[in-house]
């Protein structure tokens, strides 16, 4: 009998178990296709530590009780497919678990169907790609706590690993852990758009090229901005392109696909009133992106600003500059999400667990993480991390360069959305006087909507002098 399922045999699902076998318990892995199942078998090399089947029932009848089955299939309609298929055959106290981007309403309801046949169910955020998956990814698991222990020992063991703590924890009741895989990657598409601008600018402003990309991004990485994107952004520079004389990264269309997890979390945040909007223009920058030919057309339409050119050392500097205070913003903003809503849901999320087990594995891993993981244990309570007299500093020292940059893009017609939207965030998240006070009395004025004062309590109206 074999320790673990999985359901899913794609690449993913392949290097997760693996990962599994390599670390001590035995395996056992489904999937329709027969050549995955075969690839599988092969790789793992011995059937007593991973073996794999075509067939459901003898998957499920392989597994010791209570069965621990994990899915890393696409989220929607296939997810309740699979949970269909197994339910012939599973027992009650079994666990299943959804490793998958499933939205998090989705994960609340099949935990409520499930818990009505005494089975429990989980929704575990798993990043850090294919290779974290066989090296070590980060986990975000949400479920109940009492069924998490059956599962604790396996996942802290395949988890990645930061200074030997796994980067893996229980995170709370429910959809928890899809919540938070979802803010993950909301954060991740803020933190992308973000380094896909300072290329820009380098490029345009400076006249760098692939080598010179490449050595300033590598130096980052050595610093303050240590991180896996930045990391594997150098890299990309150095990469050759197979076809020309040239780089890769040249010859790769200016289209930027998504999955849609950076959209739930931006429609998310409107849902609770929380303003995230450098992942809202990070969302906003795919879809125009995608409109290529109209982008085309428009640009031999329009006359474009003749793009000044930077002191290169000048330009590197307040790069990376305002790149750290950039990415410090977005993970302010996608922080303060997961705060409110873990109020909202009844998560009880601790937010410096979820710091913490970001710090290796995961898509978004940064040596900024210690200093977010440091701040939210000084106060749990900490509404947002701009708040944090360990953050004061750090922002300070950066944000003039962001007003640099900003401004020079906007002179030099190079659009600089995700770093324009932090430096607006910051701005007024720091105003302690907006003028939102004239949207109220519009307001008031067109639909007698009322208004607060500032020197009495209560709800106001006034009519107005027309």
């Amino acid at each position: 009998m074999y320790d673990f399922g999985l359901v899913g045999l794609g690449v993913m699902g392949r290097n997760f178990i693996l990962n599994v076998a390599d670390n001590g318990f035995t395996a056992y892995g489904y999937d329709l296709d027969k050549e995955k199942v075969n690839s599988l078998k092969d790789e793992g090399g011995d059937l007593e530590k991973v073996d794999a089947s075509t067939n459901i029932k003898t998957f499920v009848k392989s597994l010791k009780q209570p069965r621990k089955i994990m899915l890393l299939v696409p989220a929607g309609k296939i997810v309740d497919s699979v949970i269909e298929s197994l339910l012939p055959y599973i027992d009650k106290g079994d666990i299943i678990i959804d490793g998958g981007n499933s939205f998090f309403t989705d994960t609340d309801r099949r935990e409520s169907e499930l818990q009505n046949r005494a089975i429990n169910f989980f929704g575990a955020g798993v990043s850090g790609g294919a290779k974290g998956a066989r090296r070590g990814p980060s986990i975000m698991p949400g479920g109940s706590k009492s069924a998490y222990e059956h599962i604790k020992p396996i996942f802290e063991a395949v988890a990645a690993k930061y200074e030997g703590e796994p980067c893996v924890a229980y995170l709370g009741p429910k959809s928890a852990g899809n919540y938070v895989k979802m803010v993950h990657n909301g954060i991740e598409y803020g933190l992308m758009q973000l380094t896909s601008e300072i290329y820009d600018i380098l490029k345009k402003g400076g006249d760098y090229t692939n080598d010179e990309l490449h050595s300033t991004f590598a130096k980052w990485n050595s610093g303050r901005l240590q991180s896996f994107l930045v990391e594997i952004t150098s890299e990309i520079f150095e990469q050759k392109d197979d076809l020309t004389d040239g780089r890769l990264v040249d010859q790769i269309l200016d289209k930027a696909k998504q999955k849609g997890t950076g959209k739930w979390t931006s429609q998310n945040a409107m849902d609770l009133g929380i303003p995230v909007p450098s992942i809202d223009v990070a969302v906003s920058m795919r879809e125009l992106s995608a409109l290529k030919d109209e982008r085309v057309k428009a640009d031999a339409l329009y006359g474009r600003p003749k793009v000044a050119h930077m002191d290169k050392e000048k330009l590197a500097e307040l790069s990376e500059k305002a790149l750290y205070f950039s990415f410090i913003i977005t993970y302010a903003q996608g922080l303060h999400q997961l705060a409110d809503a873990s109020k909202e849901y009844g998560y009880k999320l601790d937010i410096s667990v979820i710091a913490k087990i970001w710090r290796a594995g995961c898509i978004i891993r940064a040596g900024l993480l210690a200093d977010i993981t440091e701040a939210f244990k000084a106060d749990a309570s900490l509404p947002n991390l701009l708040l944090s007299p360990n953050f004061v500093n750090k922002v300070e020292e950066t944000v003039g360069a962001a007003r640099e940059l900003v401004a020079f893009g906007a002179i030099n017609g190079i659009p600089l959305p995700g770093l324009s939207n932090s430096l607006i965030y910051f701005d007024a998240y720091t105003s302690s006087r907006l003028p939102l006070n004239l949207i109220q009395a519009q307001r008031d004025y067109f639909g007698s909507h009322t208004y607060e004062r500032l020197d009495k309590e209560g709800i106001f109206h006034t009519e107005w002098d027309e």
